[in-house]
């Protein structure tokens, strides 16, 4: 599947504006002392490698399901953005309209707090392989007993560090936590968190989605612990169906498991290069992108 314009485009720096930061997927630009511009690219990554691919729109999704996200949690917690329409932000902006309409949010600067804020409400991934080896999560002692993707007792907060570009998280306890980013915010943050991760569970819920875990990012702005990154999106939440729940088995995820599954069957030893991968799976990740993006909001990207 070839570039689409629009992502080629966003490829190399927009002109005028300067790049803070290329990610893997978003790519930050400065636009004062207290404003900058994430854009969220079509690109994909699997086991920290950036695909050859993209995925288009994926970047309209995460965007879109953010700000979505950002304005139904408002009530609970600060967040960064200030605007998705590119033809409120400034001038220097506006004249990228055309590469960036739909994948832009203008937001507040903040300190993020170094680490990541995991919340999982049932049992997969790295979660359940370190279950299945210690019989707890991140120092959270569990039942024994507990079968893949079991719903767990409570929902439970298992941070990670935030790892240097090309290096893995891992996993620290709470008390690392609170070392890390400091006890006040670690326990602000922390308890947000749970907040978050309860109201958009039982959201999902709703509709008929079980929110199984999903990753929060937080920042302080004039001392205040505020929401940034991104929130509840495929890139960052693992998203089942309920209806193919079933505890014994890990079910389809609304997420890039599509992805990460072909290169598996590859046999693909996880260094860049990534390998390049059939038009239908990169196809088959875009529907899934699309429909929980639908299935939350009610409306559609394209």
């Amino acid at each position: 599947m070839g570039v689409p314009a629009t992502e080629a485009s966003i490829d190399s720096e927009l002109a005028g504006l300067h790049l803070l930061h290329r990610g893997k997927v978003r790519d930050i630009y400065a636009v004062d002392d207290h404003r900058m511009l994430l854009v969220a690219t079509d690109r994909v990554s699997a086991f920290d490698v950036v695909l050859p691919q993209t995925i288009r729109d994926k970047g309209k999704v995460l965007t879109s399901l953010s700000a979505f996200w950002f304005r139904e949690v408002g009530r609970y917690v600060h967040n960064h953005m200030l605007e998705t329409d590119v033809r409120k932000m400034p001038p220097n902006i506006q004249k990228h309209a055309a590469a960036i309409e739909g994948r832009a949010m203008l937001v507040r600067r903040a300190i993020p707090l170094k680490a990541e804020f995991i919340v999982r409400g049932y049992l997969a991934g790295t979660g359940w392989q370190e279950y299945s080896r210690t019989g707890a999560i991140c120092g959270h002692p569990l039942p024994p007993g507990l079968r893949e993707a079991e719903r767990l007792p409570e929902p439970i907060l298992t941070p990670t560090t935030k790892a240097p570009a090309g290096q893995h998280d891992e996993n620290i306890t709470l008390k690392q936590l609170a070392h890390t980013v400091g006890v006040k915010e670690a326990s602000k943050a922390g308890a947000l968190a749970l907040a978050l991760y309860n109201h958009a569970a039982a959201f999902a819920a709703e509709r008929g989605i079980l929110l199984a875990d999903t990753k929060l990012e937080f920042g302080l702005v004039a001392g205040d612990v505020i929401l940034i990154d991104e929130i509840f999106t495929p890139d960052s939440s693992r998203y089942w169906s309920a209806k193919d729940w079933k505890p014994g088995s890990t079910p389809p995820s609304w997420d890039k498991q599509i992805i990460r599954d072909a290169l598996l069957d590859l046999k693909w030893d996880k260094k860049p290069p990534a390998p390049r991968l059939p038009d239908k799976i990169i196809e088959r990740a875009r529907s899934r992108y699309l429909e929980i993006h639908e299935l939350l909001t009610g409306q559609s990207i394209a």
